[in-house]
């Protein structure tokens, strides 16, 4: 949610009035509800990850799942069979104009390109949202998040990152922000993916154009994006690897790896530059390997210089452990961030794996001294106690979800004109020295019917 101080400045206060906090991803709970469960309409029910959404926070004691809405007529039929008193709709748009008060808050895990539109529907119509990751696809559609979720100030807002109940992660970032590290200079990330998996068409194969099984509906499943025709083996899954609809291996996992590094740093607000390294680029597909550079300017005691980089890959694209002052070694996974900083190097797992160097030396990142507790947390219940009035840790409300997806969605952007370096000002939704980028990478011409609406 939007606070009048920054989270750093909760933390010294709580500090003072000897109060244990963590301190990233933190909201005011919206009012309680004034019935006794919360009513959620969940809007894409299966998918790579609808029906874990959707049955997490069913088993929240003080949540119902009343609503379903997806465009495959298959996978309304199994989740009908979980909710069978639950009204069903194929377009998010009836569920808002025919049910719109039989619900109190959305779950929308849909395809990226439809994030967007269907959360501002829900946030004009003063429901609160769980919305998947990456939280939008396009980077004009940041700004109209921001300006919805500060017109709405009592919506309790939750982005997919899980992962982020890990201890290990949790602790990363109290690490960080308690300094014990020293200044920071810069932040790395890279991932595995994309690979030769359900989600990412690894060969670019653009099979012929055919007509939609029976049970999709193509129309809806488009919803914002241009009409044109269907193909084989877009769904259910590898629309990710596609321009239009999905945000590539970078995209996918931003939140992922990118998160802490945002969750220590209020001073990363928005970049003024990108820069990423990649192959050309194809219409219909995203390109790999991607190698991106992405510069915040700061002016903080907290970072050893006026600017700080952070560099994000896919495909594995480690940096050199030496030249971080590491020694030779293994890292615990393919998904990583490490913070380098004048007093030690912080080196972190997806996983929650958590180590901190410090001259040679490594230390369990679990074993720092002065650590709070971390008590079990589940991610999906959090949103639903947010919203009832319980004071439980929220970890990605769309206030950050918005400055982890801007980095992510430039990297991914500027694949489009690989290896420049173009000049970002968020204030105007410009490059302002790359026109052609500001035409073409900022914004998409929403389909009649599926432009989102404005709020606030």
């Amino acid at each position: 949610m939007i606070f009048d101080f920054s989270r750093r400045d909760f933390l010294r206060t709580a500090g003072a009035a000897g109060v244990s906090v963590a301190t990233m991803g933190l909201s005011r709970p919206a009012a309680a509800q004034s019935n006794s469960n919360v009513r959620v309409l969940s809007i894409g029910v299966v998918g790579s990850i609808g029906a874990t959404d959707r049955r997490q926070i069913a088993g929240h004691p003080s949540a119902e799942i009343v609503g379903l809405c997806d465009v495959d007529a298959n996978y309304l039929a199994q989740a009908k069979e979980e909710h069978p008193d639950a009204f069903v709709c194929a377009d998010y748009r009836e569920a808002f104009t025919t049910h719109v008060d039989k619900f109190d808050a959305v779950i929308v895990a849909t395809p990226d390109h439809t994030h967007a539109t269907i959360m501002l529907t829900a946030l004009a119509n003063d429901k609160h949202v769980y919305g998947q990751k990456p939280l939008v696809h396009q980077l004009q559609e940041l700004v109209l998040i921001e300006r919805a979720i500060r017109a709405k100030p009592d919506l309790v807002t939750q982005v997919g990152n899980q992962r982020m109940v890990f201890p290990g992660r949790r602790a990363a970032v109290e690490i960080l922000r308690s300094g014990v590290l020293g200044k920071a200079i810069a932040g790395y990330a890279w991932i595995g993916s994309p690979g030769r998996n359900q989600y990412f068409n690894f060969d670019h194969v653009l099979s012929d154009p055919t007509d939609p099984p029976a049970h999709l509906n193509w129309n809806l499943w488009l919803g914002p994006c241009e009409a044109k025709p269907y193909r084989d083996h877009l769904l259910p899954l590898v629309w990710r690897s596609w321009w239009d609809h999905g945000n590539g291996g970078l995209g996918d996992w931003g939140v992922h790896v990118l998160d802490v590094i945002f969750f220590s740093y209020d001073e990363l607000t928005s970049p003024i530059a990108v820069k990423t390294h990649a192959p050309s680029p194809a219409d219909t597909f995203h390109t790999y390997p991607c190698r991106s550079t992405i510069t915040y300017a700061v002016d903080s005691d907290n970072f050893a210089r006026s600017f700080f980089p952070i560099y994000y890959s896919d495909r594995n694209q480690a940096p050199s452990r030496a030249a971080l002052g590491l020694p030779a070694g293994e890292w615990a996974e393919s998904n990583m961030t490490v913070v380098v900083c004048e007093g030690g190097v912080l080196v972190l797992s997806a996983g929650g794996a958590l180590q901190i160097w410090r001259d040679g030396r490594v230390t369990n990142g679990l074993d720092m001294p002065s650590l709070p507790g971390f008590p079990e947390l589940n991610h999906w219940h959090a949103w639903v106690d947010n919203i009832i009035g319980r004071d439980t840790e929220l970890r990605t409300p769309f206030a950050d979800g918005v400055r982890i997806t801007e980095a992510a969605l430039l990297a991914v952007k500027a694949t489009r004109f690989p290896g420049q370096e173009l000049r970002w000002d968020k204030s105007q939704l410009a490059f302002t020295d790359h026109e052609q980028a500001t035409q073409t990478i900022v914004k998409r011409n929403y389909r009649e019917g599926f432009a989102p609406p404005s709020v606030g």
